[in-house]
């Protein structure tokens, strides 16, 4: 696998030429594509000609809501609620133009790094992670390369030892006694590495060659910054109709919103498929970070959002690197995409918690605005679940062909806007999977948050073992 690509397009051509050349495997996974993106403008353009016979009905609903008074109660939070994420929306249209990644300092600027690869059950692409890594545009004198093989069940390790036989001691292969889960598997990497920035990769991403010193420059050029998080997008996007739909809703969550995040030195999330953090800011919170527990229990979930949790309450800067690219793996069924959305899930509900404790404390010299207004928008998706999840239930009962068309002609106006930005970005073609991609999460994984909420506790990975 190559894995020396400058570019997106680059890199994807070189991964899945197999998936892009004339195998027969091609056309029904195309044919396939273009069902589903014929189905979804004809479910919204369907829906939206319902909602233009039906207006007289939604008039009359309505009319009937706003005349009991719960029902118009409901209707005050949820304009309320409207004119926050409208007025919330166009800051971040705002802070994302203000937004510009900071480029690469010089060779004798770069800081010492330590980077760490944990693996579990990940096969031959831990090879090609590493590799990848290896293949970086980074002073060799100041990069050390951790492996660490978390207890796997299948060859992870034997092609950690592959690894280590042609990369010989530019790479340091360690394997856990057990598998005792990624956090651990970090902590180790943590007190073993030796340099002024930790970076963190998952075991199923690559990078491109100028990634890392894309990634740790913020560090040099801005003496506050204790974490950076990298630009992600999707490996595996020729394979399956998910990835596809998935890569889209990574340009949007990274490169816009994470963008607007960073205006504000507030990234909430350092994703684990490609962070950085200062060595420092990490051995402050290490102790708090791997004893971490929830309602009892040790936390096993979440390790990258914790970190960026604690490294914000030090006081420090998160930023985001939009030209610090990582390409991960992301899961092809609707299994293996609800149980990563659960896990993530779980995790922002415990994360929001603990961040409510100290965001409006003074914790940070300077304004602390853009953190508190990302908590508090965060805080309202948690809090306003349930209501809106009763209310949508009742809808659906009451009055379900109403719903169905008018949920159905929302996305087509909602979606347009990252459709429009992954077009700007990449790819005409490609955005249009974002309308797919909000009918699935709206109809096929609306249950998630809730579920994640009420079961927050629970622990669990959920998506590494393999398969009997």
């Amino acid at each position: 696998m190559k894995t020396g690509a400058i570019t997106f397009k680059e890199l994807y051509s070189t991964v899945n030429n197999k998936f892009i050349s004339g195998d027969k495997k091609t056309n029904p996974i195309n044919l396939w594509a273009i069902v589903v993106l014929v189905s979804s403008f004809a479910l919204m353009l369907g829906a939206a000609y319902i909602v233009y016979l039906l207006q007289e009905d939604f008039a009359q609903f309505n009319f009937e809501r706003l005349n009991t008074s719960w029902g118009f109660a409901f209707f005050i939070v949820a304009a309320s609620l409207f004119v926050f994420k409208v007025t919330f929306f166009l800051y971040n249209l705002f802070l994302y133009f203000k937004y510009k990644p900071i480029a690469s300092v010089s060779d004798e600027e770069l800081p010492t790094c330590t980077v760490i690869v944990p693996a579990y059950n990940e096969g031959k692409q831990v090879w090609a992670t590493l590799k990848s890594l290896a293949k970086s545009d980074y002073p060799e004198h100041k990069l050390q390369l951790l492996a660490i093989d978390d207890g796997s069940k299948d060859d992870t390790w034997k092609w950690m030892q592959e690894a280590k036989k042609v990369l010989g001691d530019r790479v340091t292969i360690l394997q856990q006694p057990k598998n005792m889960g990624k956090r651990h598997a970090l902590y180790r990497g943590f007190n073993l590495g030796t340099g002024e920035i930790f970076i963190t990769v998952d075991s199923d991403s690559v990078v491109n060659t100028d990634t890392l010193r894309n990634l740790v420059s913020p560090f040099i050029v801005d003496e506050k910054c204790g974490a950076v998080a990298g630009n992600i997008q999707v490996l595996n996007n020729k394979k399956a109709i998910l990835p596809k739909m998935l890569n889209v809703s990574f340009v949007m969550s990274f490169e816009f919103k994470r963008s607007a995040e960073s205006s504000l030195n507030s990234v909430l999330c350092t994703p684990g498929a490609l962070a950085a953090y200062r060595a420092e800011a990490v051995f402050n919170c290490l102790p708090e970070w791997i004893n971490q527990t929830f309602m009892g229990q040790p936390s096993d979930i979440g390790e990258d959002r914790a970190m960026t949790n604690m490294i914000l309450k030090q006081g420090y800067h998160v930023l985001f690197q939009r030209n610090a690219f990582a390409y991960t793996n992301v899961p092809e069924k609707y299994t293996g995409l609800y149980k990563m959305f659960i896990r993530w899930g779980r995790s922002n509900v415990r994360e929001n918690i603990a961040m409510s404790k100290y965001v409006f404390t003074s914790f940070r010299e300077g304004s602390k605005f853009g953190s508190r207004l990302l908590f508090i928008s965060q805080a309202m998706k948690i809090i306003m679940t349930y209501p809106f999840l009763l209310f949508m239930l009742f809808f659906i009962i009451s009055h379900p062909i109403l719903f169905v068309s008018s949920t159905l002609a929302s996305i087509l106006v909602v979606s347009t806007f990252p459709v429009l930005f992954y077009a700007k970005r990449y790819s005409l073609s490609q955005a249009f999977y974002a309308y797919s991609y909000s009918i699935l999460f709206t109809f096929g994984l609306f249950w998630i948050t809730p579920y994640a909420i009420a079961t927050a506790s629970r622990r669990g990975w959920l998506t590494r073992e393999i398969a009997a």
